[in-house]
């Protein structure tokens, strides 16, 4: 993909730093391609669940909308030196891929945030899946060259989440923050106009026991179905 000025820009994945629910392209080393890939996919999901009413009434009903994602089915890795600016190898170029990418992050417990770049395209996401095929090797078996698979779903905060959640209908899935006083069965009533969902939200939370929420925990509540 070239520039305006006809500087050809290549497809780049660079860590992140996330502080205060904000992702900042950080000093690391980003990977970057050698060959661009020819295609990919930007996909956009709304989720739905049928409505079980009887009557002329009974169209799925919108839940929520899921996280954007981007999918890369075929980017060339190559180490036979044929392309040009090839400095690293290819178990080199897989290593720094999942370095910047796919390693998990000990400090904060979830796969790292990354920014992927190409031309007009900026998305701050996170890694779900990582796909290498090795397709041509060595008399050794060093691997040659690798055709890689990649699949980001967009960075996501907690409050983003929370607010996304907050809308009041008993159809979509709700997170709430317990605050002080407040029951299970209270919060329930809240949500659904009935207390008596409250064993089945504390099952789907895997609260060990209804009784003993703590100011600040997050619940999720599910939609009726």
């Amino acid at each position: 993909m070239p520039s305006a000025s006809g500087t050809k820009i290549k497809l780049k994945i660079s860590p992140c730093d996330v502080s205060g629910g904000v992702a900042t392209v950080n000093d690391d080393t980003p990977f970057e391609v050698l060959i661009n890939p020819e295609e990919y996919s930007h996909i956009s999901t709304n989720k739905y669940i049928e409505n079980k009413a009887p009557g002329p009434n009974g169209e799925k009903k919108f839940v929520k909308s899921e996280p954007d994602r981007i999918e890369f089915k075929e980017i060339v890795l190559d180490g036979t030196g044929v392309v040009h600016g090839t400095t690293s190898t290819v178990l080199q170029q897989v290593a720094l891929l999942r370095k910047v990418a796919y390693t998990y992050d000990g400090s904060e417990h979830e796969p790292p945030v990354v920014e992927v770049s190409w031309g007009p395209m900026l998305f701050k996401a996170r890694l779900e899946k990582l796909d290498v095929k090795y397709t041509l090797f060595k008399p050794s078996g060093e691997p040659l060259r690798a055709r890689v698979t990649l699949k980001f779903t967009a960075f996501t905060t907690n409050e983003e989440v929370f607010r996304a959640a907050s809308m009041e209908s008993p159809d979509l899935t709700h997170l709430v923050e317990v605050r002080s006083g407040d029951t299970l069965p209270m919060l329930c009533h809240k949500i659904y106009k009935d207390s008596s969902y409250y064993l089945a939200v504390a099952e789907f939370n895997q609260l060990r026991s209804f009784r003993q929420l703590a100011p600040g925990q997050l619940l999720r509540f599910p939609p009726l179905v």
